[in-house]
C-alpha cells in the first residue's frame, strides 16, 4: 500500500504541467479549509484503484464528503437541498446510485474515514453536500489510463473555480453566487446580526429574509436583492456574508410564540425545514410542542405573510407584534394588545401580515 498525505501545493505543482497517478491501493487525506474549499483540488487515478481517504476537517463550520458518479455533482447537491427534515439524519446525503462513497458530517478539528473503490474510467466529482456549500465546495477525480491527457489544473473546467486560481498563485474572487438562482432560494450561511445558524431566504428576487435556525425565529427582512457571499466564502465566517438592499423589519421582541403567560420566554428546538413548491416549511418545538412556520412575500407591497400552524396546546397562546420593529402586523384571528397577539383557545392554524411602515 502506498500511504500518502496530500496537500494542494502537491496537487498545483504537479497538476499545472502533468498528472499525478496513484498505486492500486492508495491511503490520503484531503482537508476542509475555510472559504469553502478542499485543500487537493483533484487526484487522478487508475482503473480499479481503491482509495482510502481521510476527510480532516481544519475548518471552523461542519463539512461532509461526497464521492459522486461522472456527471452527477449538482444533481446529488440539487436533491440533498430537498432532503427537509430528514437532512441532519442523513449527514446531508441523498439515498441515490450517484453517491460512490460518504462521510458523515465532520464537525471542526474532527476527522472521518471512508475507502471506496473505482473501477471504471470517469471524470468522478467529490464535494460537500452540507446546505450552501456544493455549489462551490467540490474537487474531481480523474480515473484514467492516459493521465497525460487530463488538462492543466489551472485550465480544468471540473475543478472548483475557488481552487484554480489559488493554486496557481492568484487571488480568487467568487461571484455572488456559483449557479443561477431559482426563486424561493436558500441558503445556510452566517449572517450579520443574526445567531451562527443563519437561513438566507430569497423569496423573490427583490424580497428576502434572515431565518435564525438556532433561535428558532425569523430575524429581519429586507428588499432590492438577495445576498452577496464573496467576502464569506473568502473568510469563511470571519466575514459574514452581505445583505443586498435595505432592511425593512428587524425583530425587536425576542421569540415571538408564547404559551400560557405573555411574558414568558419558552425553550425551542429546532426540528428542520421542508420545501413546499421551493418555500421552506421550517418546523420547531416551542416547549415540546410542534410548530410549523412559512413565509412569503406579500402580494403587493413591502412586506410578508407568516403561516403558522400549532400542535395541540392547553391553554392561552401569544405572539408578539411589538411597534417600532418596521411594521404594521395584521393577524387573521385575535387581537393585538400592547404589542401582543392573545389567539382564540384551540387556534390550530393562522397568519400574520407584516407590511412595511
Amino acid at each position: 500500500m502506498k500511504n500518502l498525505v496530500i496537500t494542494g501545493l502537491l496537487i498545483a505543482l504537479c497538476g499545472l504541467k502533468g498528472s499525478i497517478s496513484f498505486a492500486q491501493d492508495t491511503t490520503l487525506t484531503i482537508r476542509a479549509l475555510e472559504g469553502l474549499k478542499y485543500d487537493v483540488p483533484r487526484l487522478i487515478v487508475r482503473p480499479g484503484t481503491r482509495i482510502h481517504l481521510t476527510l480532516d476537517n481544519y475548518d471552523d463550520m461542519a463539512h461532509n464528503l461526497v464521492v459522486t458518479l461522472p456527471n452527477s455533482r449538482l444533481r446529488v447537491v440539487n436533491t440533498s437541498l430537498a432532503l427537509g427534515d430528514q437532512a441532519v439524519k442523513l449527514n446531508y446525503v441523498p439515498r441515490t446510485p450517484d453517491v460512490v462513497a460518504y462521510t458523515p458530517v465532520v464537525e471542526p478539528g474532527k476527522s472521518e474515514k471512508i475507502s471506496f473503490k473505482l473501477e471504471q474510467e470517469g471524470i468522478y466529482s467529490y464535494v460537500c453536500t452540507y446546505p450552501g456549500h456544493g455549489f462551490v465546495m467540490y474537487g474531481v477525480i480523474y480515473v484514467t489510463r492516459r493521465p497525460a491527457m487530463v488538462p492543466p489544473l489551472d485550465k480544468d473546467p471540473n475543478v472548483a473555480a475557488n481552487r484554480k486560481d489559488d493554486t496557481a498563485g492568484h487571488a480568487h474572487h467568487a461571484p455572488d453566487h456559483p449557479y443561477e438562482l431559482k426563486y424561493p432560494a436558500i441558503y445556510r450561511t452566517f449572517m450579520p446580526d443574526s445567531g451562527p445558524a443563519s437561513i438566507a431566504v430569497g423569496l423573490t428576487p427583490q424580497t428576502a429574509y434572515c431565518w435564525d435556525a438556532g433561535a428558532c425565529r425569523l430575524r429581519y427582512a429586507w428588499t432590492g436583492g438577495f445576498i452577496d457571499q464573496t467576502d464569506h466564502w473568502d473568510g469563511n465566517g470571519k466575514k459574514p456574508t452581505h445583505v443586498i438592499g435595505d432592511v425593512y423589519f428587524r425583530d425587536r421582541g425576542g421569540f415571538p410564540i408564547r404559551f400560557g403567560t405573555a411574558d414568558r420566554l419558552p425553550e425551542v428546538k429546532f426540528k428542520g425545514y421542508k420545501l413546499i413548491n421551493r418555500y421552506p416549511e421550517f418546523r420547531y418545538l416551542v416547549n415540546g410542542v410542534e410548530v410549523r412556520e412559512m413565509i412569503k412575500p406579500l402580494a403587493t407591497g413591502k412586506g410578508l405573510v407568516r403561516h403558522f400552524s400549532l400542535g395541540p396546546v392547553a391553554g392561552p397562546v401569544y405572539v408578539a407584534c411589538k411597534p417600532g420593529d418596521g411594521v404594521t402586523y395584521r393577524p387573521s384571528v385575535g387581537k393585538i394588545q400592547d404589542g401582543m397577539l392573545r389567539l382564540p383557545v384551540g387556534t390550530k392554524s393562522f397568519t400574520i401580515t407584516m407590511i412595511a411602515e
